[in-house]
């Protein structure tokens, strides 16, 4: 009884429309009156959630991501890939997803790609003649690509939880990531063919050379990052230090584009957005540790495997629930409530917890840009100005690309543990 009522006033508080931290936060107090627990579990709990060595890298990361944005970086990435197959047909919706990937290892975040590349690519689209809903579900579908590509901000919070190796969950994403990317692409691609939609003009490779090295410090910094943690020169918390002297180093010495006064605006939104996330997952632990006492984990796990022992329907199941958590829960709460509680589901048929962290990762980025919450479609679709309706008709092709990638990780394991193989 006491589970029901916890789960109804977190749903209605998040469909009131409160932020999604407070509303964990609100229906965890609830719980936590009517039971009559002392309310100094509350800041106990949220302590407890945020008190780890390995989050200290989360606002380095995001520091890094913002210094490279206000040094030109964006730009620079959206040059680059457009020099490189801008001549194709539909090239601007290529190199939009093209972009995404490189863009990538800057962010590690899929609501800064959106915002980023979105911003400077949906007008873009939009005059040179394509389908202004095309151009949003682009941009909404390539932005999952984000935090699936190293470094990734919820990779991060999954290796806190299980325990286990950010660099080989970074590892893991790199190929899952990289088809995802490929996929997009090709529908992409067929969907410009069948509509006629334009194409630019091709480029001398020294454009393109010259193109490439204006980017190449920038995408470099996902080589420094992985390089240094798999090679021991330094843990994840330390490479978000180094990503942050790399950016500045990069964006105010190489690139230029970085002006000493824009720091304090840059330190600032970092320390905001660092805030939130923190707040979130303090919440979000709270939230979990009520439904353990609760013995919601078990009862989810005996649920499931009631239904089916059988590993491809349990994975499917996992899918389905997965994939209709990511359409109104934050990724981040969402990990942190439902993978401790699901983790032992994938444990009992095998899986190995990278393999079902880079699944779930990839579950709730779809959820992103799918209805009715998905907050990238819901950005994208405010910069494209379109109907969220009509901008999820055009996303359908790219969800259907989106899912076979999400069966192709899920059920091919060699996929996400191939790379971490490598350097055990």
């Amino acid at each position: 009884m006491m589970a029901l009522i916890l789960f109804i006033s977190f749903l209605v508080l998040i469909f009131l429309g409160v932020p999604i931290a407070f509303s964990l936060g609100l229906s965890s107090l609830i719980y936590i009156l009517m039971v009559d627990i002392p309310l100094n579990i509350i800041p106990q709990k949220m302590f407890e959630g945020i008190n780890s060595f390995v989050l200290l890298c989360i606002p380095g990361f995001i520091l890094a991501g913002n210094l490279m944005n206000a040094g030109g970086i964006t730009e620079r990435i959206i040059t680059f890939t457009n020099n490189l197959i801008g001549h194709i047909r539909g090239g601007l919706g290529l190199a939009n997803v093209g972009s995404s990937m490189g863009f990538a290892g800057i962010s590690g975040t899929a609501l800064a790609d959106t915002a980023s590349i979105g911003s400077v690519l949906i007008p873009a689209m939009k005059k040179e003649g394509y389908g202004a809903p095309f151009s949003v579900a682009v941009t909404s579908s390539s932005s999952t690509i984000g935090p699936i590509i190293p470094p990734s901000l919820p990779m991060i919070i999954v290796g806190t939880l299980a325990t286990v190796s950010i660099g080989d969950l970074f590892l893991a994403g790199t190929i899952p990531g990289i088809l995802l990317g490929i996929g997009l692409m090709i529908v992409t691609y067929i969907i410009s063919v069948k509509r006629k939609y334009p194409k630019g003009e091709r480029q001398k490779l020294p454009t393109i050379v010259k193109s490439f090295w204006g980017a190449f410090w920038a995408l470099m910094m996902t080589v420094v990052i992985l390089f240094g943690i798999l090679s021991g020169y330094f843990t994840p918390t330390e490479a978000s230090i180094v990503a942050v002297v790399y950016a500045l180093l990069v964006g105010m010495f190489i690139y230029r584009d970085l002006k000493v006064h824009q720091l304090p605006k840059i330190l600032l939104d970092s320390m905001v957005s660092t805030a939130g996330i923190m707040v979130l997952v303090g919440f979000a632990n709270l939230f979990g540790w009520v439904l353990v006492s609760e013995q919601i984990p078990q009862l989810v796990a005996d649920t499931i495997l009631s239904i089916s022992e059988n590993p491809i329907i349990v994975i499917l199941l996992l899918n389905l629930l997965l994939l209709f958590v990511g359409t109104f829960m934050e990724t981040i709460a969402a990990l942190v409530i439902l993978f401790p509680v699901l983790l032992p589901v994938a444990a009992q048929i095998g899986m190995d917890p990278v393999h079902f962290g880079v699944m779930m990762v990839l579950n709730l980025m779809i959820g992103l840009s799918t209805p009715p919450v998905g907050v990238c479609l819901f950005v994208a679709s405010s910069i494209g100005k379109v109907p969220i309706g009509r901008a999820s008709v055009a996303l359908l092709p790219f969800l259907g690309v989106s899912l076979v990638v999400l069966l192709l990780v899920s059920f091919v394991p060699q996929l996400t543990m191939y790379l971490p193989s490598l350097f055990d």
